[in-house]
C-alpha cells in the first residue's frame, strides 16, 4: 500500500546534510595538516575546499515565476494550471567538486628543518587555522539547521498521517 505523494523534502534535506558533512570532513582534514610541509608530491600541504552546484535546476517555468495568481477565486477552473511545479523538479543532481586553494603557505626561516630549501626557508601550508574553525563552525550550524529541517518535516508527515 502506497502512503500517498513522495516526500521530497526528506531528500532535499539529506542532500543538505552531506553537504555540510563533507565540509566538516575537509576542514578536519585541513586541520589535521597545518603541519604537513611535505606531501607525496613533494610540496607543502593546500588547503582544500567544497564547491557545491545544481545540475539542471528549474523551479517552475518563466511563465509560471511571472505570473500572479489571485487566491480568492472560488472556482477551480479560475487558477491556471501550475505545471511547472513538481516533486521532479526538487530532485536535481548535486555536484561536490573539492578544490584545491594553491596560494603559497608563509615562508618561514628555519635552516635546520628537513624540509627547508637552499637558503633555509620553509614553506608552510597556505591553511589558517582561525579560519578552518570558522569553516567549522558555518558546517556545523548548517548541519543543525538541517536537522532541525528534517525534524519539522517529520513532525509535518506525522500529524498528515494523524488527520
Amino acid at each position: 500500500m502506497e502512503i500517498g505523494p513522495k516526500f521530497s523534502s526528506f531528500n532535499i534535506i539529506a542532500k543538505g546534510m552531506r553537504i555540510q558533512k563533507k565540509r566538516m570532513d575537509l576542514v578536519a582534514e585541513n586541520i589535521a595538516n597545518t603541519e604537513t610541509t611535505k606531501t607525496e608530491k613533494g610540496i607543502p600541504y593546500q588547503r582544500k575546499f567544497l564547491t557545491v552546484s545544481a545540475k539542471d535546476f528549474q523551479y517552475g517555468t518563466e511563465e509560471t515565476n511571472i505570473k500572479t495568481i489571485n487566491l480568492t477565486k472560488s472556482k477551480n477552473h479560475h487558477l491556471p494550471k501550475m505545471s511547472g511545479i513538481n516533486n521532479s523538479n526538487f530532485d536535481s543532481e548535486i555536484s561536490l567538486e573539492t578544490k584545491t586553494d594553491e596560494s603559497m603557505g608563509d615562508l618561514v626561516y628555519m635552516p635546520e628543518h628537513p624540509d627547508a630549501d637552499e637558503n633555509g626557508y620553509l614553506q608552510r601550508p597556505n591553511v589558517n587555522i582561525v579560519t578552518e574553525m570558522v569553516d567549522m563552525i558555518a558546517a556545523t550550524r548548517g548541519f543543525e539547521a538541517n536537522v532541525t529541517a528534517f525534524n519539522g518535516a517529520k513532525q509535518i508527515a506525522k500529524d498528515s498521517l494523524e488527520i
